[in-house]
């Protein structure tokens, strides 16, 4: 079942971002270095090129993520006209600390004591923008937690050294074009479990994982993964874990949290679920079954004659 998600507060959230956009100099996107792409929401692109604003592009959760992915997707953002990308974790107190000096390359002409470098912290929910507020200001103003859209509002503070920093709500877009993105955005966390169903949700990450990281699930779980597929992983989980129901079947449900809660809290390993080669390859199918002829309908069979 495709998901989408998209609270009431966050039409209004989208609004004050691109008015606050019209005063801003850089904008600094945060994303899930797990999922670059599938976190990267549109509408931001959108805001942003409207406005002609420089990006930095932080890669948070980098310690999550696969090292050598993360290589690659940070090559493939710098190719990009007016941006920079950067790999970080806002876990690791002095990461961020590389931030201010990077936005100021990227706005040259707004150092200067007169005029104050401002920038805004924009991303999809739960993908670590408050935290990252947080960080650079060495205390804490923004309400952080394990949870998609716990910012509800815009808030403008002193960075100190003439520069301003507002952090905006967690924005989605009204529709995810591709399935997997949805799914992806799930498994990550990045979106309402009220959207989803997990067991669903698990299963697509079982079945991506074993494609990529089957040794890392093995590892976990003690157990060989070569034939499974997502469902027979998750019921194999079940069976380890001894997840088991009243009537003594497996409790699949358990057994799909134990996953995605695995993989989210980097239990399984550092883990990528998509590189700049998958994506392309999603987006030149999706592209291709756009462009594809409608197939004509079957003719009626002619009707035959009673005289025949």
């Amino acid at each position: 079942m495709p998901i989408q998600w998209f609270p009431g507060h966050m039409t209004t959230a989208r609004k004050k971002a691109a008015e606050t956009l019209a005063r801003t100099d850089i904008v600094i996107e945060v994303l899930d270095a797990r999922i670059p792409e599938a976190s990267c929401n549109p509408m931001i692109r959108q805001l942003r090129d409207f406005r002609q604003r420089p990006c930095l592009k932080v890669l948070n959760k980098s310690d999550l993520a696969d090292p050598l992915v993360t290589a690659a997707w940070l090559e493939f953002y710098n190719r990009q006209p007016g941006v920079k990308a950067v790999a970080l974790s806002c876990k690791h107190p002095g990461e961020p600390g590389r931030i201010p000096a990077l936005c100021r390359a990227l706005a040259p002409h707004r150092n200067d004591p007169t005029k104050p470098l401002r920038m805004i912290i924009m991303g999809i929910p739960n993908v670590g923008k408050s935290t990252l507020m947080n960080a650079l200001l060495k205390k804490r103003v923004a309400k952080v937690g394990d949870e998609p859209a716990i910012t509800k509002s815009q808030q403008t503070l002193d960075l100190g050294k003439g520069m301003t920093l507002t952090d905006t709500p967690g924005l989605m877009w009204p529709r995810i074009e591709h399935d997997s993105d949805g799914y992806m955005l799930a498994a990550s966390h990045a979106i309402g479990t009220n959207a989803v169903i997990e067991e669903e949700v698990a299963t697509f990450l079982a079945g991506l994982l074993l494609e990529r990281y089957g040794d890392l699930l093995s590892a976990r779980y003690k157990c060989p993964v070569r034939g499974l597929d997502g469902a027979s992983l998750i019921e194999t989980i079940a069976a380890r874990r001894g997840c088991r129901l009243k009537g003594g079947g497996l409790d699949i449900e358990k057994a799909a949290l134990i996953l995605l809660t695995d993989y989210r809290s980097g239990a399984l390993g550092r883990i990528s679920l998509e590189t700049p080669e998958t994506r392309a390859t999603l987006l030149q199918a999706a592209s291709a079954a756009l462009s594809a002829p409608a197939a004509a309908p079957e003719a009626a069979p002619e009707p035959v004659s009673e005289l025949e």
